[in-house]
């Protein structure tokens, strides 16, 4: 079975930094574009960054340019998420994810179970 395992959230002061890490298992995503994504308390969920599948293409949501950066070890099958001068409005559940389309395609097919960061003031 496929999954897409989040690590690396929590609680953090603002302008304070997390790194989280996405693990998938079950296959290897090195050919996949892969996401971060986040639903804030009761709003929908958004698209934070895409990355292409060679590390070489990547696409920020405005609120997040400058402050995020996506990268990605295909040796190690593993996608991280730098968030530094993280804001209160960050605060959401984050959600790694993989599509074997192009990077913006808007259909993501595998999800992971989502990390909590929650920004203090």
């Amino acid at each position: 079975q496929v999954q897409l395992v989040e690590s690396g959230g929590g609680l953090v002061q603002a302008g304070g930094s997390l790194r989280l890490s996405c693990a998938p298992s079950g296959r290897t995503f090195s050919t996949y574009a892969m996401g971060w994504f986040r639903q804030p308390p009761g709003k929908g969920r958004e698209r934070v960054a895409v990355i292409n599948w060679s590390g070489l293409r990547t696409y920020y949501a405005d609120p997040v340019k400058g402050r995020f950066t996506i990268s990605r070890d295909n040796a190690k099958n593993t996608v991280y998420l730098q968030m530094n001068s993280l804001k209160p409005e960050d605060t959401a559940v984050y959600y790694c994810a993989a599509t074997p389309r192009g990077v913006l395609d808007p259909q993501y097919d595998y999800w992971g179970q989502g990390t909590q960061v929650t920004v203090s003031s």
